[in-house]
């Protein structure tokens, strides 16, 4: 992007620029139906949204975990697309003077800010109601998944390299340390990340491969951030992502890691971390998986055994024995994390092989449309979830997932948080053993400060047996 920035002084809270920028790089024409969708300011309009998610990449490197946060300290920022004849323009009033350095914006703030305009504009299109009864089946939101990922430039026929590392994005200084060193084994390896590209467990393997690469001499390097519009609003990017794709809904995030990932390393972290080791056990515990090789470990430092013992303890009581034959857990010992995460991908590798299957797109994975369907955490959806035992483990995972989902939203997406503010915490049902095991994990979480980065936090959520 070109730009030209001048200094101006408003009302907010820290400095702030007024800009017009250029975008380059698959934005340099919309038409002008995609222009009026993300100028609509309206009720139903994408203006709004545009705005949310571009503020946060503005604020790249944020460590906030509070929706509303950027927008105190901004309250005037605004941005509007204009189309020209020789491309598009972006405007910007009261942009964060942290995305600038002497008037010139951060190229790499730039090209996440790109991003966002990119997926903003595909996803009203291929979101659109033309597409409700594609949306419907399973096929039709794998394709639609494909279709995103692809439009994003994430999608290449390359050798399998991806490792997938989730966990917190509040947690301790020796599990940042240990997330940095075990990017590192990873990076001198070959392989790339993808996170869920905001702080804490998300930018640490990235942070660590990035010494690695160089030291290895790789210039092709990929750090993707795959998002939402409600994480991103509450978890700005980190700098290190070069690669951000914007999903939807969490439920299409979640398939485009499974889908593009090759191994997958989990990170110690809070309910957000275990909604996707839900979401991903209740995917491989299914029959049509069985077959697959899927690379998972649970890693931490030595120091974050308990926290495993307890996530260990809590999979064995909900979804049986056989949840523990799809993970292996390694506390300490980096090295090891890396050899075991690239050689499940060299299986994957060859599997794929003999099964003429893309590298870079996990078609074979069979994802039920329960799994894809977006889940809205209100009252009245959270009381209904069914968390008792003698149902399928997949099944139950589900609900499981569907349960941490919407104490996520409650804690960090603007829309939870508003409904816990207006109609007091959700309550969760189920049976005894389970909401026991369920409430000591959270009360684990709060205590080891996993909920929030900063401040005091005040629980979303009501166990009740």
């Amino acid at each position: 992007m070109d730009d030209v920035a001048t200094p101006t002084h408003l009302a907010a809270r820290l400095p702030a620029v007024d800009t017009s920028i250029y975008p380059r790089g698959g934005l340099d024409v919309l038409s002008r139906e995609e222009v009026m969708r993300l100028r609509d300011a309206s009720a139903g309009g994408m203006h709004e949204l545009l705005r949310r998610c571009a503020l946060a990449v503005l604020t790249t490197g944020s460590t906030a975990d509070d929706p509303r946060a950027a927008r105190e300290l901004y309250p005037d920022f605004d941005i509007v697309v204009t189309q020209q004849d020789r491309g598009l323009r972006l405007d910007l009033k009261g942009a964060p003077a942290m995305a600038f350095v002497d008037g010139h914006i951060i190229r790499g703030v730039a090209e996440l800010l790109s991003a966002v305009v990119r997926d903003l504009v595909y996803t009203s299109v291929e979101l659109a109601p033309d597409y409700a009864s594609e949306l419907g089946t399973s096929a039709g939101i794998t394709d639609a998944v494909f279709r995103l990922l692809r439009n994003a430039r994430i999608l290449h026929p390359l050798e399998p390299n991806l490792t997938v590392c989730w966990g917190g994005h509040s947690i301790n200084r020796d599990e940042y340390a240990y997330t940095k060193q075990v990017g590192y084994e990873l990076g001198l390896r070959g392989l790339d990340i993808c996170t869920g590209c905001g702080p804490g467990a998300m930018k640490g393997p990235m942070k660590g491969a990035t010494i690695a690469h160089a030291k290895q001499r790789r210039h092709r390097t990929r750090y993707i951030g795959v998002t939402e519009p409600g994480i991103i609003a509450a978890e700005s990017p980190n700098p290190i992502v070069n690669h951000l794709v914007i999903m939807p809904d969490i439920e299409k995030r979640l398939e485009a890691f499974v889908r593009i990932g090759h191994g997958f390393i989990v990170f110690p972290g809070g309910v957000g971390t275990c909604e996707e080791i839900l979401y991903l056990l209740g995917i491989l515990l299914r029959e049509e998986n069985a077959h697959l090789p899927f690379p998972l470990v649970f890693a931490g430092p030595t120091s974050s055994a308990p926290y495993f013992e307890q996530i260990d303890r809590f999979l064995r009581l909900t979804l049986g024995e056989v949840a523990t034959t799809r993970y292996r857990i390694i506390t300490g010992d980096c090295a090891e994390v890396g050899r075991t995460i690239k050689a499940g991908i060299e299986k994957v590798r060859a599997y794929r092989v003999a099964q003429r299957d893309s590298f870079y797109f996990n078609w074979s994975l069979d994802i039920p449309l329960p799994f894809q369907q977006p889940f809205i955490p209100t009252h009245e959806a959270m009381a209904a979830l069914d968390l008792h035992h003698g149902r399928k483990p997949s099944e139950l995972a589900a609900d499981l997932r569907r349960a941490f989902s919407g104490i996520v939203a409650g804690n960090v997406k603007e829309e939870g948080i508003r409904e816990i503010e207006q109609h007091g915490p959700f309550q969760i049902h189920g049976d005894p053993d389970m909401m026991q095991a369920l409430d000591a994990l959270l009360r684990a979480f709060v205590e080891q400060r996993r909920m929030k980065i900063s401040g005091d936090y005040k629980p979303c959520y009501e166990i009740v047996a």
